[in-house]
């Protein structure tokens, strides 16, 4: 989708909410907000819909409040308040319908508020507070050692023969709670391109050259993956981090290169 076509859209979904009386407030979210990033050919409509009491689960339910319906190849319930959608051109909507009460359950970073009836701009403000908050109170070392238990697991059931579940712990769980260790114990100048909600985003434009190591060590097999990633996550964080537990390294270290057997 263009800019022109995935603008026009915004303009679209705006002006059928505003004409309903039922709605209190449409929030951009993400690239859709325009906040120093503009939407590009991979960007989705990424947005909440804030809506009066008792009304929201039917906005979830019936669909045809949002453009060009007839158009919508598949729509699936994500989370108990968002969904799913997409348009034949390929084109993707995730979103969330919340009344007011429900809306203190969102987590939000970048946000451009486009209808306010109620008080949704100051409700937002108090989210994006809140949610820096949060992440700001990480637990380092909690999110190390499930990093370390994760890579043990995946390789475990790798060398079990269990590969895909193996892949799952150690490219996925494993990796997710590194990049968020990694988030905030690397020095970088690029704080504004880093996402506090989703370790993943952006992670390499503001950390290239960890960001091609870890790419790298993606491509290969579960077990060998598992103890690169250990040994770059050594290499990195031995020395950054206040309570850095060697010895728990060590004898993860052990097991890996035993089950992994790298050639390097």
């Amino acid at each position: 989708m263009n800019l022109e076509r995935y603008r026009s859209f915004t303009q679209q979904l705006r002006t059928r909410l505003e004409s309903d009386a039922r709605v209190l407030g449409l929030v951009a979210l993400g690239s859709m907000a325009e906040l120093g990033r503009t939407p590009d050919a991979w960007s989705d409509h990424d947005f909440f819909v804030i809506t009066v009491a008792g009304v929201q689960e039917s906005f979830r339910q019936d669909l045809s409040w949002l453009p060009d319906g007839e158009r919508i190849v598949l729509k699936v319930r994500e989370t108990a308040h968002g969904l799913k959608v997409l348009y034949d051109d390929g084109h993707l909507l995730e979103f969330a319908i919340f009344d007011e009460a429900e809306l203190h359950l969102a987590r939000v970073n970048d946000y451009r508020v486009l209808l306010d009836r109620a008080h949704v701009e100051a409700d937002l403000r108090h989210l994006r507070t809140k949610s820096a908050t949060e992440a700001s109170s990480f637990d380092v070392e909690r999110a190390f050692a499930l990093f370390l238990s994760a890579l043990l697991v995946g390789a475990g059931r790798t060398a079990r023969g269990e590969v895909l579940s193996g892949n799952a712990f150690i490219k996925q769980h494993a990796l997710e709670q590194l990049l968020r260790v990694l988030t905030h114990c690397l020095p970088t100048g690029s704080e504004s391109r880093l996402d506090n909600l989703d370790p993943f985003r952006r992670f390499e434009r503001a950390f290239p050259e960890q960001g091609r190591t870890l790419h790298q060590a993606l491509l290969q097999e579960p077990g060998l993956c598992a103890w690169q990633l250990l040994r770059f996550a050594e290499e990195q964080l031995a020395h950054r981090m206040e309570r850095y537990p060697a010895r728990a390294v060590q004898v993860l270290r052990n097991q890996l290169e035993q089950w992994a057997q790298p050639s390097c």
